[in-house]
């Protein structure tokens, strides 16, 4: 993430501000940005506040022939840049750090920005689709939809942007479709998909195969893995079941390389307590991989909640933003994901996102750390 990384990665986005009007570069704009939200800026006017702070830092390696711009700069240039363009060049950027991982699990999730709405426009908050790197701890990419329930015309367009060669991608039931498998399939990737009522015979025929082989009293099958935790006040148990006979039933036979079937029961105990509950999901895959790495890779799936959207919510604190204009609000949330990958890129600090970039107001020889990378 140096300056000259910024440059390759972002550097073909098109300035959209008239040529003869330009007292600021965009690379410079860009890069002030970054900085002042990985220092905790979460408005064009900290953005601008955090620049006028640090301009003899900047100066050091920016030109900033003009100083720093204004608040409404800013804003203005950020409700200008081609998001696509801006979320391509991240992709491009993030697939760089991301080369050379032999098999991650790629969460793909959705997130509503609250308090992006806008009655007097009628316009609804916006709604973002992210793609996460379990393991690696980054974001992937991501793309922007009116609402939740249209989240399944966004994730093929954000597949596209995203190197998947040996990944396991994990997804919910709304994007359960064979479309979005064939997708992922055809961008070197395995799915892994969770199967509810949205399919009704299809669900109704694995939890039939399932209760007979598996649940029942004097069921012939055993749970290939079987394992407990106990923390947070509870004792959780946890019982998965793979089959690939399953995968061969009727109401599957249109599921694209489908190679196992799974079941995952769940059984929660509340510490001093007599309640007891018992969860069964059910999951398509087509990975040929062990039960017990497709069970870590179900639980994996769970960290694009509390490693990306609590984080952006409680650290970044995302859902608090007021910026209405949807380029500008879609532009920013990128932000916080470039902002968030470079803080969680260093591998040397023990201390929390927050820490980090608390550090990074205090410490500009740290904040030139995460920016070099």
């Amino acid at each position: 993430m140096s300056i000259e990384n910024l440059a390759q990665y972002f550097g073909t986005i098109e300035d959209p501000r008239c040529s003869g009007k330009i007292e600021h570069r965009l690379l410079d704009i860009l890069v002030v940005a970054v900085c002042a939200v990985i220092a905790c800026a979460e408005s064009w006017d900290d953005i601008a506040l955090y620049g006028r702070s640090k301009l003899a830092w900047l100066r050091t390696f920016l030109e900033l022939p003009n100083g720093i711009p204004s608040h409404d700069t800013f804003r203005r240039v950020f409700m200008l840049i081609d998001p696509e363009a801006f979320e391509a060049g991240f992709a491009t950027w993030v697939g760089a750090l991301t080369a050379g991982f032999e098999r991650e699990v790629v969460a793909i999730d959705g997130k509503t920005i609250r308090r992006s709405f806008d009655h007097g426009r009628e316009q609804s908050a916006l709604h973002v689709v992210s793609a996460w790197a379990s393991e690696q701890g980054l974001v992937l990419g991501q793309r922007c939809v009116d609402g939740k329930s249209n989240e399944i015309t966004a994730v093929p367009e954000l597949l596209d942007q995203l190197v998947l060669k040996n990944s396991i991608v994990t997804l919910d039931a709304m994007e359960c479709q064979t479309a979005i498998a064939e997708k992922i399939l055809a961008r070197g990737g395995d799915y892994l998909l969770t199967l509810k009522g949205n399919h009704p015979l299809a669900h109704t025929a694995v939890v039939e195969h399932f209760d007979q082989h598996c649940f029942r009293h004097d069921a012939p099958d055993r749970a290939n893995c079987d394992d407990a935790d106990e923390g947070h006040g509870r004792l959780v148990r946890r019982r998965v079941f793979a089959s690939t006979e399953a995968a061969a039933l009727d109401t599957l036979s249109g599921w694209p390389s489908l190679h196992t079937v799974l079941a995952v029961e769940t059984i929660r105990h509340v510490n001093g307590t007599s309640k007891v509950d018992r969860e069964v999901r059910y999951l398509l895959s087509s990975c040929p991989d062990s039960p017990a790495i497709l069970g870590q890779a179900i639980r994996s799936h769970w960290s694009v909640e509390n490693a990306l959207h609590w984080v952006l919510d409680v650290t970044f604190r995302e859902d608090e933003s007021r910026v209405r204009d949807r380029i500008a609000a879609r532009n920013l949330a990128l932000l916080r994901k470039i902002a968030l990958n470079i803080v969680s890129h260093d591998r040397t600090s023990k201390a929390s996102v927050r820490g980090r970039r608390k550090k990074a107001v205090w410490n500009d020889s740290y904040m030139r750390k995460l920016l070099a990378g």
